[in-house]
This record gives C-alpha cells, sequence and structure tokens, in this order.
C-alpha cells in the first residue's frame, strides 16, 4: 500500500448518542461534517461539538483525522495500518468509513501523540 495521505480536521467533533426511533434532529442537518448512522440498537450522529444543542447525551472532544482519498473499494489493510500502532500505544479510537474515504478519530488530550506515531508511516498535513 502507497504512502496514506491525512489531514486534521480544525473542529472538535460530539459523539452524541440517541434512542433507536430518535428522529434526525434539524439541528444535525447541513452542517459540513456530519455521520449520521441508525442501527436496530441506538442512532448516533458525529459533528462538530458546538453544533450540538444543550440535553443532548455525547462524548466531547475528539479530533478526527481525514484519510485523502478517494480510496475506492479494492485498497485493504487501512484500518489496521492505523488502528495497530494506536492500539499498541493505547490510544482509543472511533472510526467512520464513507463512500470515498475514511476518518479516524481520537481523543483531543491524545492528538499529538497519535500525530508522532502516524507520522512515522504517514504524510500528515
Amino acid at each position: 500500500m502507497k504512502k496514506l495521505i491525512l489531514s486534521i480536521l480544525p473542529e472538535k467533533l460530539g459523539i452524541c448518542h440517541f434512542e433507536k426511533n430518535s428522529l434526525i434532529p434539524d439541528w444535525a442537518k447541513n452542517i459540513s461534517f456530519c455521520s449520521i448512522t441508525r442501527t436496530g440498537d441506538e442512532l448516533s450522529i458525529v459533528c462538530p461539538q458546538d453544533k450540538i444543542p444543550g440535553g443532548v447525551l455525547y462524548e466531547r472532544n475528539w479530533r478526527c483525522f481525514k484519510v485523502q482519498g478517494p480510496l475506492g473499494f479494492t485498497i485493504t489493510g487501512i484500518v489496521s495500518s492505523l488502528s495497530a500502532p494506536l492500539a499498541k500505544a493505547k490510544i482509543s479510537i472511533f472510526y467512520i468509513d464513507t463512500y470515498e474515504t475514511s476518518y479516524l478519530m481520537v481523543e483531543d488530550k491524545n492528538l499529538n501523540k497519535a500525530k508522532i506515531i502516524l507520522s512515522k508511516f504517514c504524510l500528515i498535513k
């Protein structure tokens, strides 16, 4: 696999949790970065934490590395190549894939350490 190129999104993100039958709230629509996932168990929304209103249950202060794409569906090993060295360093991650690229999130307190680790085999812009 060629060297991955990562960029860091500027904002701090929040990971919101809602009951499985919750409607997608209006405040989550038309945000520049927003990932909405519904399963049989829950509704999760990831977005800039300054867009999340009071009263919403969420984990705050996550930062996001964007894997520059498009990546396509034939490239393998991206998640493991990024997550394994971070796991070895005891850094928890939250991972989001889209049709064109991947996003790796770490807590803000671990951002600098994650940058050092990932820069050993990725180009970080």
